[in-house]
């Protein structure tokens, strides 16, 4: 007899396969930190307001804490651990780091996995609320306005908002660069 609580899932996290049997109403947030041991997504308030458990999910940000394992079943995740490519750091996390993009770091893992998406969905061409022109041919311009508004979902304690804005500006202009 099956147990129509309990579900059979398979996720990718940062590249490696996990198959779990969770509850229906798992979150992901809590798969990924208890059933995968991945630590970097941080249970803050759980109810997806403050944004410490920001992971891409399919190359797109999500809130973990909202997010059921068994909608995840067979995607790709990334969290904070997978962001960094043979520890070849992102310019995202190397401008947080040089330009004190973090305090006490709580907060941090979910702010770079959604600087790493903020970044991707302009460069997509996804307009925000601020976005003045969003006509489908208008590439709007990253600027710090831009950058406050698309990062608006993720709190910080600790008030570092500033240094924040500069890591993601600075990403965005180093990635230019390199394509």
């Amino acid at each position: 007899m099956t147990d129509a609580t309990r579900s059979e899932i398979s996720l990718k996290v940062n590249g490696k396969t996990h198959r779990l049997n969770v509850d229906n109403r798992r979150s992901l947030l809590d798969a990924l930190r208890e059933d995968t041991k991945h630590a970097g997504p941080k249970k803050g308030c759980d109810f997806g307001q403050c944004g410490a458990c920001t992971v891409l999910l399919d190359g797109k940000r999500v809130v973990s804490c909202l997010t059921l394992a068994v909608a995840a079943d067979g995607s790709q995740v990334t969290t904070v651990e997978g962001l960094a490519a043979d520890d070849d750091l992102r310019p995202v996390q190397e401008a947080f780091l040089r330009l004190d993009g973090f305090q006490c770091g709580f907060c941090t893992p979910g702010q770079l996995c959604s600087a790493v998406g903020v970044l991707a969905e302009h460069r997509a061409g996804w307009p925000s609320a601020v976005t003045s022109d969003v006509s489908p041919d208008h590439r709007c311009r990253l600027d710090a306005e831009e950058v406050r508004e698309r990062m608006s979902g993720n709190l910080c304690r600790c008030g570092a908002y500033p240094s924040i804005v500069r890591a993601v500006l600075d990403a965005a202009e180093r990635e230019e660069v390199k394509r």
